[in-house]
């Protein structure tokens, strides 16, 4: 009777030190390679929606970090050219990403914004047409911004010119100008007024014919490269897009 006991005890301790001893591995965590931050350089029409693509990459990528600049996409370019330490230019036209060709080699197309003229709210001046910024104070986009260039080719062909109180170095300053009722009006991009109540929008006529095409390329030498990859593709993939284009913006 003691024998089957003594067996049975002897098992046991042998398992209890086989479990010590060599314990079940657990699996290893599959954690994302991509880390540290990538510098995104960014025309200022696309801060709302690139935020938006920022935190949203930022919570498929735990380790990576956004950080992002915003201006005119040609004062971005010369900060680039000088050798600003980015990984991503986006800008709003494509002239301005030529002028960095050495080190964005292969942009890629990823949104179109069109124009409208942006009043105060409740429109003081009564502004309705491209004719109406002769005669009202209207602020516009310096000739080098791409929404300044923009703007010279719609005024032109509609025969229009304009003596503007301003030229600004980027969209946001025209925008914020107007809103703040320092000019009566100014032309902006359609992008710009999305989701504010505190400006108007008119669309002139001939806007559908000037589209400014948005590139984004990933700097040659960029400090993350991989990163950087990683956040283009973002933007050129369906959820980068759909932020896009429920900012308002075209496809490319």
């Amino acid at each position: 009777m003691r024998r089957p006991l003594f067996i049975a005890a002897v098992l046991g301790a042998v398992a209890v030190i086989a479990g010590c001893a060599s314990p079940a591995p657990e699996p290893a965590a599959s954690g994302d390679a991509l880390a540290g931050t990538v510098e995104v350089y960014a025309a200022a029409s696309l801060q709302r929606s690139f935020d938006e693509i920022a935190a949203a990459f930022e919570a498929a990528h735990p380790g990576v970090t956004v950080s992002a600049v915003y201006d005119g996409s040609s004062t971005l370019a010369t900060q680039i050219g000088e050798g600003a330490p980015a990984d991503v230019f986006a800008s709003a036209d494509e002239k301005n990403m030529a002028k960095v060709a050495d080190r964005a080699p292969d942009p890629q197309p990823f949104a179109g914004n069109t124009l409208v003229i942006v009043v105060p709210a409740g429109n003081p001046a009564g502004v309705r047409t491209l004719d109406d910024l002769a005669r009202v104070t209207t602020v516009l986009c310096a000739p080098e911004v791409p929404c300044g260039a923009a703007s010279q080719t719609l005024l032109a062909d509609a025969g229009v010119a304009v003596t503007p109180v301003s030229a600004e170095q980027n969209v946001t300053a025209v925008l914020t100008k107007v809103a703040a009722s320092e000019a009566d009006a100014g032309l902006v991009y359609a992008t710009d007024v999305v989701g504010r109540d505190d400006v108007e929008a008119i669309v002139p006529e001939g806007a559908d014919a000037v589209v400014n095409t948005y590139p984004i390329a990933t700097l040659t030498d960029a400090p993350n490269p991989d990163a950087a990859a990683a956040f283009v593709s973002f933007v050129l993939s369906a959820e980068g897009q759909g932020i896009l284009a429920a900012a308002g913006f075209r496809a490319p």
